[in-house]
């Protein structure tokens, strides 16, 4: 099939939230390719812990390339401990500037549990203005809807699934199939 006629692959959402003692970052399980549901039930969140330290990473686009990053998220991480936001930049420099990298399709979400970053092929390392970022096909429902949540009294998980439940209702690329990893901040 040609490029061109290729219908591509859509999909997922995941938030990240930060309130009050923890962080949250939650994902869907679904995987389309063109308007069919391929698998309801994949994992995008991750729980890692190079060199002792505990990180969560939620990631949105191809899964090749979202496991590639996160190979290299951790090798970062491996030779900075305990400096997410080192080894953030340091990947997304790798990632703007490797010729390899560069034609990697994916975002990811990262946190330590006080940190909360999206990095981005185009060398962005971005902290949420409102402690609460989304990424993926349905990241702007999920991000309008944890926005309002957040001045509740919800807890950071409850914000996150509740957000991810109306962006599954609106997004046809996104199911309620959660995986939801949180750490104490």
């Amino acid at each position: 099939m040609a490029d061109d006629q290729f219908p591509g692959w859509h999909g997922t959402t995941i938030i990240g939230v930060r309130k009050g003692s923890e962080v949250v970052i939650a994902g869907d399980g679904q995987v389309s390719l063109g308007p069919t549901v391929i698998k309801g039930t994949a994992t995008k969140v991750r729980k890692l812990s190079p060199g002792g330290y505990d990180i969560i990473a939620g990631f949105a686009g191809s899964t090749a390339d979202a496991f590639t990053l996160l190979e290299r998220l951790e090798a970062k991480l491996e030779a900075t401990p305990g400096q997410l936001q080192r080894a953030a930049v340091e990947l997304a420099k790798d990632w703007r500037t490797d010729k390899y990298l560069q034609k990697l399709e994916a975002m990811l979400i990262v946190t330590d549990g006080t940190e909360l970053y999206v990095v981005t092929g185009a060398g962005d390392v971005l902290e949420p203005e409102h402690d609460v970022t989304a990424i993926g096909s349905g990241g702007n429902f999920a991000l309008a809807a944890g926005r309002a949540l957040m001045d509740t009294d919800l807890d950071a998980e409850t914000i996150a699934r509740k957000a991810m439940a109306i962006a599954s209702d609106i997004c046809v690329y996104t199911n309620g199939n959660l995986t939801v990893e949180s750490l104490p901040k």
